[in-house]
């Protein structure tokens, strides 16, 4: 993903919420099912991208968000930064923060 690529993802007027994770990492693998049941509690609503950090590609957008561990967590509304935090996080955690967020115009 270059970071042309992740500008227009974060452009979107609907929430979305970028995951940055590795293969090798056991909390990325730890909060997997949570992602997946967000995913389909909020449907359109929300828009959810994982981002490999041991890809080439994305090195550039791993640097400008300063991502030093994994699993972390962004959430944007039209190119602006909501919300962010790292490690393992809960459904219902994650449900909260999204609806806290979800008319939130920027």
């Amino acid at each position: 993903m270059t970071t042309r690529d992740f500008d227009n993802i974060i452009a979107s007027h609907r929430l979305t919420l970028i995951v940055f994770q590795a293969s090798w990492c056991g909390a990325c693998r730890a909060i997997d099912p949570a992602l997946e049941r967000l995913s389909l509690a909020m449907g359109d609503s929300l828009a959810l991208f994982r981002i490999d950090i041991d890809k080439i590609s994305t090195r550039e957008v791993v640097r400008r968000y300063n991502i030093v561990s994994v699993p972390t967590l962004l959430l944007f509304s039209r190119g602006k930064l909501l919300w962010r935090e790292s490690g393992v996080v809960s459904f219902e955690k994650l449900r909260l923060v999204i609806r806290r967020h979800q008319f939130v115009f920027v």
